[in-house]
């Protein structure tokens, strides 16, 4: 069987974290001081207020004027994900972090550990505890599971058998498909509300209307395919962190700090020989709450001046004056060489020159590069033999 496990409003309860007695009063996630005005998951005394997640801001105040907004704090959401991840593989589970909040795993390699089913979905909800309301749905199938546990109550298990799958999905409504919100209101439109509805259309008129992603969603509304679960591999825990006296809005000061922090990072003896991969920039926001943001590298690096000016852009996006700035090396090749070539290919090195003279042609405009044209070869005049010509392409 393939578990899911869910945690809604994961970032809203890692930001609560912080304030406990706010999570029993009408409180919602503010919205991202640069993004659109709605907001984030809310408490359950904000639903019972009528406030819904996705609201605008304007709307959620003017239905509960009580309404408290939390800061996010993502990087306090990273951490609590990270620690469940570690819970859960700790407890036998290898787990398939699909986002922030949802995971699956499969049960058949610890069924046999845990005595049966049940109690091995329900060693998985004792690891991740009751700190953080989890959910798990089990089932033949990955959306099938996940459908399973939007469906459960906060630490209760809710396992699908194949026979019983086309009832179960049927009723379920489709903000559970991975669609934009123009085609849930296309569906609707066309009077097409709930899984069932969708499933008994004809998969290839489905996919003439919606597209590709229609007839994906289409195969998930019958269940979706068998696929398996990936285990993760674990992130290295390579990091570096800096915390000023003051609070720190000034970019160039900020840029001097990542130097030093990437110089401390690379040097940690944790790291050894490996190449970065991935990596994490995140701070800690002068208002209380905090930032984060992560990177992959098109080709592993060790290269300090390199890392840096990956992660610099990264700064400017800081919403507030920061009082930590932490990097995290999340992800590091294996310890082996890193071979470069002694000669570039014909056609990279073609790409190669391209380049250079279409930054030439930005920078001094065009007709700054040029290439030579035989006209009259035959002539005795030197400048009359060929002539330049402005070479755009």
């Amino acid at each position: 069987m393939i578990a899911c496990l869910t945690i809604p409003g994961l970032e809203l309860k890692a930001a609560l974290r912080r304030t406990p007695t706010q999570a029993l009063r009408p409180a919602a996630l503010a919205p991202e001081p640069q993004g659109e005005p709605f907001i984030g998951p809310v408490t359950a005394a904000a639903e019972a207020a009528g406030v819904r997640p996705g609201m605008r801001l304007g709307e959620a105040l003017a239905t509960c004027p009580s309404l408290a907004l939390v800061e996010p704090d993502a990087a306090g959401a990273e951490r609590g994900w990270e620690e469940i991840l570690h819970a859960l593989e700790d407890a036998g589970f290898s787990v398939e972090a699909a986002s922030l909040g949802v995971a699956y795993f499969e049960t058949r390699g610890v069924e046999r550990l845990y005595g049966g089913l049940q109690p091995a979905l329900r060693r998985a909800l004792a690891a991740v505890g009751t700190e953080w309301d989890a959910r798990i749905g089990a089932a033949g199938r990955r959306f099938a599971a996940l459908a399973a546990a939007s469906v459960a109550q906060p630490g209760q298990v809710v396992v699908v058998a194949d026979e019983e799958l086309p009832q179960f999905l049927a009723p379920l409504p489709l903000t559970l498909l991975p669609l934009e919100r123009g085609r849930y209101e296309e569906l609707e439109a066309l009077g097409v509300r709930k899984l069932g509805q969708l499933a008994g259309l004809p998969g290839g008129a489905v996919a003439e209307r919606l597209g590709p992603d229609g007839r994906r969603a289409w195969g998930l509304a019958r269940g979706g395919t068998a696929a398996r679960v990936r285990g993760r591999r674990p992130p290295a825990l390579v990091a570096a962190s800096l915390e000023f006296p003051e609070a720190v809005g000034n970019e160039l000061t900020l840029r001097r700090a990542l130097a030093g922090l990437v110089e401390t990072a690379l040097a940690r003896p944790e790291r050894r020989d490996r190449f970065v991969r991935k990596l994490a920039l995140s701070a800690r926001l002068e208002s209380g709450g905090s930032w984060r943001r992560t990177l992959t590298l098109r080709e592993p690096s060790a290269d300090p001046d390199r890392i840096r000016v990956a992660l610099s852009p990264r700064l400017a996006e800081l919403p507030a004056p920061v009082s930590e700035l932490r990097l995290e090396l999340v992800e590091l090749t294996e310890p082996t060489g890193h071979q470069l070539e002694l000669l570039a290919a014909g056609a990279e090195d073609r790409s190669r020159l391209r380049d250079g003279l279409r930054q030439v042609r930005a920078s001094t405009g065009s007709g700054s590069v040029c290439t030579v044209v035989e006209v009259a070869p035959w002539s005795r005049v030197p400048e009359s033999r060929a002539l330049l010509v402005p070479k755009d392409e």
